[in-house]
């Protein structure tokens, strides 16, 4: 489906009372705000500038290496999001979608905030060469009536400001292709999580408004896991259960009998993101690192091909 005819339905669908389920309005506020400052690279989203070259070096990596698990070998990495089409839920003043439409994705950015939306739209339009990058005033539940699914979908520091995490998470899956592949990143709910995020960036240092995170709202490794684990795609819920023994239903996105402390790579992945404050850089941890994903981490998981 065209871009054009997406935003057509949207413009249908997002005022309905369902395409509001997971937006929580204070939260909107709150970065609406300090949507100007999206693109000060010192500013409020300065962590968000550092942090955007490591997430889109996994996402790219994470992509290769599954390329060539299924047999496509000799795909640099450069190119291997040319021409997939992508989803950034939340992506805010467009850090990660202005990145991902430079290595060649058709990326459409969505955000329940105009602002930001805005800011986005007008960043972009300083270059022509960004042709294949849209945006979307719109919350995601709205994209679920069209017909569009993407071979990519992210939604990054995001998982932590809405309500009803387990209904949002159902439709950034609902949105990917079979096959196609789901990131995220998010918080931990650990008290280091809390020392480093809330009680030193945002009460000490100042480094994010006070009142941007709240702690109930972070979500664990093990929680996100587990949630795929038990998850199978919206097809399975309208199966009467009377008919269940005759039916094949869809598998989980994760191996139910796997632990959630280590996922079959070839299913899903969690990697730590960790500030280095000497060199004002953040840094993949390596896989397996103890405590690396006690505060910031990234995950990847991917839907079954059937």
């Amino acid at each position: 489906m065209r871009v054009s005819n997406v935003i057509r339905t949207l413009q249908r669908q997002l005022h309905s009372p369902a395409s509001r389920g997971t937006i929580n309005a204070s939260e909107i506020a709150h970065f609406s705000r300090l949507s100007s400052q999206w693109w000060d690279e010192q500013g409020e989203f300065a962590f968000l500038h550092r942090m955007n070259p490591v997430r889109v070096e996994f996402i790219k990596n994470k992509l290769l290496e599954v390329s060539r698990e299924g047999g496509e070998e000799g795909m640099p990495s450069s190119t291997v999001l040319r021409d997939l089409d992508v989803l950034d839920v939340g992506c805010g003043g467009g850090l990660l979608s202005e990145s991902l439409a430079r290595l060649g994705a058709n990326t459409l950015g969505i955000d329940a905030s105009e602002s930001n939306v805005k800011i986005a739209t007008l960043h972009a339009s300083a270059d022509p060469k960004l042709r294949n990058l849209t945006y979307i005033n719109a919350p995601a539940e709205s994209l679920l009536d069209s017909p569009k699914r993407y071979d990519v979908v992210c939604s990054m520091e995001v998982l932590e400001h809405v309500d009803n995490p387990a209904s949002f998470l159902s439709t950034c899956a609902e949105l990917v292709k079979p096959g196609g592949h789901l990131f995220l990143s998010t918080i931990s709910r650990t008290p280091l999580a809390y020392f480093l995020t809330i009680f030193l960036a945002e009460d000490i240092l100042r480094k994010v408004s006070p009142g941007t995170h709240t702690y109930s709202k972070f979500i664990t490794p093990t929680e996100l896991i587990s949630f795929f684990q038990k998850y199978r795609s919206s097809d399975s819920n309208a199966v009467d259960p009377r008919y269940l023994e005759h039916v094949t239903l869809p598998k989980a996105w994760i191996s139910p009998n796997a632990s959630p402390a280590s996922p079959p790579r070839t299913e899903a992945e969690v990697r730590g993101l960790i500030y280095h404050p000497l060199r004002g850089q953040w840094l993949l941890a390596p896989r397996d690192a103890w405590a690396a994903t006690d505060a910031n981490y990234i995950f990847w998981v991917r839907k079954p091909s059937q």
